[in-house]
């Protein structure tokens, strides 16, 4: 990695916090590997409760069908 630059990743962690925890840049450099791991467990937990069954799954596959 250039010495320069950031790696692709720390730019995606970066922009993926400001959405999910509405950090600004200085926060999320200020921030430590915890920190984002604690805020990225709850948003996943979170998603992961909303999400679709096997039965409402089916449900919306017949209500909405593709063709």
């Amino acid at each position: 990695m250039d010495g320069n630059r950031l790696g692709p990743a720390a730019i995606r962690l970066a922009g993926i916090m400001a959405r999910v925890a509405g950090w600004r840049p200085d926060e999320f450099w200020a921030a430590t590997p915890a920190d984002v791991r604690a805020v990225l467990a709850d948003w996943v937990e979170a998603d992961a409760e909303a999400s679709l069954d096997g039965t409402a799954l089916a449900a919306m596959m017949e209500r909405f069908p593709d063709g």
